[in-house]
């Protein structure tokens, strides 16, 4: 008998959400992709899409990181956390010898990111959304849940095991399709930590039971034979391995299990990741954030109010707790099992006794 006792659990399906293609745009636009590939992502659940963006597209966002990294360099150089600000290593190395001098960068990086105007002009891109119109419809939202990710080599804290987007959401969004985009600023394969997929993982409508925390980590998991039993697929069969090269997408909807190869390089393997919605939907962040309208089918002129998305009701990690602690309390952690408790686990239960929102 399946075990309920968990809120992440539900016996929702929602199989045409994630599978049916929606009408698609008169117009043929700038970016629109291929009917073949519109087809490929709702029925195996992804699609790479190459070359579709210019290295006009992308450099502002390098150079971007770059600027990221070092004030972040230069923060932990003022406070003595680190004794050389490592100026002589590029964007792909940089941060990894700031890991190497003071372990738990990479982990406040993630906590400390900032949705600066390059990310924004990539994720408001013309041709994108354009993209994107394909597969939600005319009128799109930006969802609050937006990261830059930093894979530095051999780092546990940036591999990410198997999972389903939406169990990381209020179970609200189980039926609300949010593709996402990863968008790598390098070629990524097999070596460099590329994505690995579950193809088909999300034709049953359904949400796995997953389980926290992998490791020493904050990321939730889903089991192989959850997969097979729950979802329907075959993980000898129905695994892809994914390579994008630099100045392509691969785009994926939220019930599709996949995660994410170790880094095996010298080189940080950094990506972005962007998701949207429609505007109707809820988003299900717990409260913490809500989405930025992007496109409006009513207000084709419209102009994109950020604030929208900085404006918070609630906050995700404790204002008063020190600037270089490297704990993750997630509020998803509170939907599925504990199977493997750890310093993030314990921060958020610590957290729930005593709240911070």
């Amino acid at each position: 008998m399946e075990d309920k006792s968990y809120p992440g659990w539900s016996d929702e399906s929602n199989p045409a959400v994630f599978t049916k293609m929606p009408e698609q745009p008169k117009e043929k636009k700038p970016g629109h992709l291929s009917g073949d590939q519109i087809k490929k992502f709702f029925h195996e659940g992804f699609v790479v899409v190459e070359d579709f963006f210019s290295p006009e597209d992308l450099q502002p966002c390098r150079d971007a990181v770059e600027k990221l990294v070092d004030e972040f360099a230069q923060n932990l150089h003022r406070k003595g956390k680190i004794q050389s600000l490592h100026k002589d290593k590029g964007l792909f190395q940089r941060l990894g010898a700031i890991e190497n001098e003071f372990p738990g960068s990479t982990i406040l990086t993630i906590k400390q990111s900032r949705l600066v105007q390059e990310f924004k002009d990539l994720w408001t891109n013309e041709r994108l959304l354009n993209a994107v119109e394909q597969l939600i419809g005319p009128n799109i939202m930006g969802h609050p849940v937006w990261n830059l990710r930093y894979k530095t080599p051999q780092n546990e804290a940036t591999t990410v095991p198997w999972h389903q987007d939406a169990a990381y959401l209020e179970n609200s969004t189980y039926g609300v399709l949010q593709p996402a985009a990863w968008i790598p600023l390098l070629d990524t394969n097999e070596t460099t930590g590329c994505m690995e997929m579950i193809v088909g993982g999300h034709r049953s409508g359904r949400v796995g039971k997953h389980t926290c925390c992998w490791a020493d980590t904050w990321y939730v998991i889903l089991p192989e034979d959850e997969m097979s039993a729950a979802l329907g697929v075959d993980m000898e069969r129905d695994r892809r391995i994914c390579p994008v090269p630099y100045g392509g997408m691969l785009l994926l909807n939220n019930l599709v299990p996949h995660r994410s190869l170790p880094n095996l390089s010298t080189d940080i393997r950094w990506s972005l990741d962007l998701r949207w919605q429609a505007p109707n939907k809820p988003v299900g962040f717990y409260g913490i954030r809500q989405g930025v309208l992007m496109r409006s089918a009513k207000d084709p002129d419209l102009k994109v109010n950020w604030d929208e998305l900085q404006e918070t009701e609630k906050k995700l990690y404790d204002p008063d707790v020190d600037e270089f602690d490297t704990t993750m309390p997630s509020p998803w952690m509170e939907k599925w099992e504990i199977t493997h408790a750890n310093r993030h686990t314990a921060r958020f239960l610590e957290y729930k006794l005593k709240p911070w929102n």
